[in-house]
């Protein structure tokens, strides 16, 4: 259940084979997601992470927030992102930190490890406020 890579922290940005819930195995191909959480278990790290798409992005809906360069570019820059992202934190999961679920992004900004990038102070309100509004559904 473990990797090689340090255990990340909340407020990263991780390339992830996020699940197609309710299923719980790793998804077809590797995405952004937002780690929320992180426990250290006897058996290992489990991370909770938040789907992240860069489909429809200007379309946001209750429990959604968004990283648009042209609006944020001091936070999409250190997120690490390619692509204008959303985040919807109606689809979180708790997974297993290891090589199953995270993978090494394909420009690997931050050298040999899953992680993006960071999510700016700036978007610590709008992320707040979409998670207050995914758990008060």
């Amino acid at each position: 259940m473990s990797s090689s890579w340090r255990a990340p922290v909340p407020g990263e940005l991780v390339w992830c084979r996020f699940p197609e819930l309710p299923d719980r195995s790793p998804g077809p191909k590797p995405r952004p997601a937002l780690i929320v959480a992180v426990e250290t278990r006897d058996d290992g790290v489990v991370v909770k992470v938040v789907y992240g798409t860069s489909q429809r992005v200007e379309r946001l809906r209750l429990g959604e927030f968004s990283i648009v360069k042209s609006r944020h570019p001091d936070a999409f820059a250190l997120a690490g992102l390619s692509y204008d992202t959303k985040f919807d934190f109606k689809a979180m999961a708790d997974l297993p930190w290891s090589e199953e679920f995270f993978k090494v992004p394909p420009r690997a900004p931050l050298g040999p490890t899953p992680k993006l990038g960071t999510l700016h102070p700036s978007l610590m309100r709008a992320a707040q406020a979409a998670y207050d509004a995914a758990r008060d559904r």
